[in-house]
């Protein structure tokens, strides 16, 4: 790798003694791990809102999918370009931009006056949590050294697990007591007190280079990611209703182009010109760690989806009930990151990846056996289970995948990380939704009641997803900490 690539400090900081280095950069990550906390909440806090928004605005449940989909689509579009962009621009603006649109799309969101502009809202906010979280990992993996990553990880997996885990809780207790518009509105000053804190106080810790953006590479990734999480959607809508055109037709074209476009990215990396370099995957660390992290994101938004409908619709709890029993897994999600943090640095990832397997495994076959009678004791234990082994597998498999590579694919690795992770979400919210679907279906054209029906359903959807858990105890077993690599010059402290 040429030195050309290789993510620098600022030069206005070289000089800084390092006891001011670490100041700065507990800072600046601090106000990351803040901003992306506010902006990945939104990513699941409408699904309880649906009910509500189909009522107030008179659309139908197909239509009110979309305030979701179109959030999903758009993440998946903008975080390939992501790569590019933590290259090409510095640390601050590229935080003003990530949370300006951010802003602009909750502020769209709480006026809108029907639900076109409202899906125009959740776009330009998904904008700028795709350039979020990127920009988050590869702050950090820039500025904290190898042997305290893993602390500093869990503080972002409390981000990335919790936050989606919180969503429907916070939702269920805003609209208990006031209107939809309310989710934005109480938001909109956390969103914007978060730009002017980080547009006053961030530093840039990384140095630009020229990177030439290559457009027929930008094309290719929106419409070949965007064309299979929409085709991935419509499987779980096709489910319910008949669509207008075929889910597998954007699904498979988007297939088809995503190839064309893994093909350029392989060309132009070669001149160190591509969007979303793909020699990330050439550690196998890396690409062992991304697999298991789409799993674990397959079935967390596939159990996000599945809980809410069972306790509601089979167990008959009311919004609120159902946010209240789904809060303790999210809790623990975020006691449980800071301290598997520590205990990889200490430790390594073996000792928690392999548990967490276990249990993620465990709760998904166990909530193959519910009924319509199972007790909400035993469903909280299943999800605490969850939450646990998810909570035990994310911290290591940020911290392994991105510290497998050079620096200079930093960039690079969070992206193909963020794009994994959100097409892995949607796969798992349509598979999940159209197994259920269509089993309920089946049960019901042979005589069973719409209760019988439905937990025959979810009990099939939990049964796909835990046949797909056994394939991340098989990866489990071939994760293991990647050898530190040495400090490049431009790191050293005086240079």
């Amino acid at each position: 790798m040429t030195t050309d690539n290789t993510i620098v400090p600022a030069p206005a900081d070289q000089a800084a003694p390092p006891q001011d280095h670490a100041a700065r950069n507990k800072l600046v990550i601090s106000l990351l791990l803040v901003s992306a906390f506010v902006v990945i909440l939104n990513e699941t806090i409408m699904g309880v809102a649906l009910p509500h928004l189909m009522h107030d605005l008179d659309i139908t449940a197909g239509a009110a999918q979309w305030l979701t989909t179109a959030f999903m689509l758009t993440m998946a579009v903008v975080i390939p370009v992501t790569g590019f962009l933590l290259q090409r621009l510095n640390t601050r603006p590229v935080f003003i931009l990530a949370m300006s649109l951010f802003s602009a799309g909750t502020l769209i969101s709480a006026i809108a006056p029907g639900f076109a502009v409202l899906v125009i809202g959740r776009i330009v906010q998904a904008s700028g949590t795709a350039i979020m979280m990127p920009l988050l990992m590869t702050t950090v993996m820039t500025l904290v050294p190898p042997e305290s990553r893993g602390k500093t990880m869990g503080n972002i997996s409390i981000v990335i697990s919790v936050a989606p885990a919180i969503g429907p809780t916070i939702s269920g207790l805003i609209l208990s007591v006031l209107d939809w518009r309310w989710m934005f509105i109480l938001v909109l000053p956390i969103a914007l007190g978060a730009l002017a804190l980080g547009a006053k106080r961030i530093v840039n810790v990384t140095t630009p280079k020229d990177a030439p953006i290559d457009v027929l590479s930008v094309v290719l990734s929106a419409i070949g990611f965007g064309g299979f999480v929409y085709g991935l959607s419509g499987l779980g809508e096709a489910a319910h209703h008949p669509t207008p055109v075929s889910p597998w037709i954007p699904l498979l074209v988007g297939a088809a182009v995503i190839a064309v476009f893994v093909l350029r990215q392989i060309s132009l990396q070669k001149q160190d010109r591509a969007l979303l370099d793909l020699r990330t995957l050439t550690s196998r660390v890396f690409t062992i760690s991304v697999a298991m992290m789409a799993i674990l994101m397959m079935a967390m938004f596939g159990a996000f989806i599945l809980l809410p409908i069972y306790l509601q619709n089979v167990l008959g709890l009311s919004t609120l009930q159902t946010g209240l029993l789904l809060l303790p897994g999210g809790l623990v999600m975020g006691l449980c990151a800071p301290t598997v943090g520590t205990l990889f640095d200490k430790y390594g990832p073996v000792p928690l990846v392999i548990p967490g397997a276990v249990l993620l495994s465990i709760a998904l076959w166990g909530l193959t056996f519910v009924q319509q009678d199972t007790s909400v004791w035993l469903l909280l234990a299943a999800h605490l289970t969850l939450s646990v082994g998810l909570a035990l597998m994310f911290t290591p498999l940020f911290t392994v995948s991105l510290g497998s590579l050079p620096p200079n694919l930093y960039s690079h690795g969070s992206a193909v990380i963020g794009t994994a992770q959100q097409v892995a979400g949607a796969a798992g919210t349509a598979l999940f939704v159209a197994i259920m679907t269509l089993q309920a279906t089946s049960l019901t054209n042979t005589g069973a009641d719409i209760l019988t029906a439905t937990t025959g359903g979810i009990r099939s959807a939990f049964l796909c997803g835990a046949i797909i858990s056994l394939g991340a105890v098989a990866a489990a077993l071939f994760i293991k900490k990647p050898a530190p690599r040495a400090m490049p010059a431009e790191f050293a402290p005086g240079h």
